[in-house]
């Protein structure tokens, strides 16, 4: 029977997300990869190099889907509320993936993984945000770049710094005004519609 590369590679990634969210790429440990995927770790070696650069893969493997999963079109972008909801939605359901960001931040400051696509990413959702300022739906005061960098902030900022939201904003008896998840993505929707809209 013929090897099947890709989907041992997959359960590779698929086990590695975790191993790397959990431990980053300094603790995380080859041999723990490969015994939650059920395969050979002389595998990860064959297909991805070193843990390095296994942890490269699934980072841009986590980067894609979120990319999918959450577009930024021009149209898209003149409600950067909805853009955040939706984030913070995706960060809601796959938490894994800003603790991988949060590890590449702390380990590789230097050397970030695959800086140049990302950069490219980026640079598409910054022009989105801009041709949404030329049309007049958000606030031309604020560069471009720096409305998407504060997105990104405010809507991460709920599971990179949950111990600072709770000091700051104590959460309500379940059931009250303001007490849950879906209460907070409410604030966080409002608050960048406010903070992005032209006629703040």
């Amino acid at each position: 029977m013929a090897w099947d590369t890709a989907r041992t590679k997959q359960l590779l990634l698929d086990a590695a997300v975790e191993e790397f969210a959990e431990y980053g790429p300094e603790g995380a440990r080859v041999a723990r990869v490969a015994t939650g995927a059920g395969v050979n770790k002389e595998r990860i070696y064959q297909y991805f190099g070193n843990k390095e650069k296994l942890f490269a893969a699934v980072l841009e493997a986590e980067m894609a889907k979120l990319a999918t999963a959450v577009p930024l079109t021009p149209q898209q972008a003149a409600d950067l509320g909805d853009y955040a909801g939706r984030t913070y939605d995706y960060h809601r359901a796959h938490p894994h993936f800003l603790r991988l960001l949060a590890w590449e931040g702390l380990m590789c400051q230097d050397r970030v993984v695959a800086e140049y696509e990302r950069t490219e990413h980026y640079a598409l959702k910054v022009a989105a945000i801009a041709e949404a300022q030329r049309a007049g739906a958000l606030t031309a005061d604020v560069p471009p770049a720096q409305l998407m960098h504060t997105v990104i902030a405010l809507t991460s900022s709920w599971f990179t710094l949950p111990q600072i939201a709770r000091m700051l904003l104590p959460e309500p008896p379940a059931g009250e005004a303001g007490a849950g998840p879906d209460a907070r993505r409410g604030m966080l929707v409002a608050l960048t519609r406010r903070l992005t809209s032209p006629g703040r």
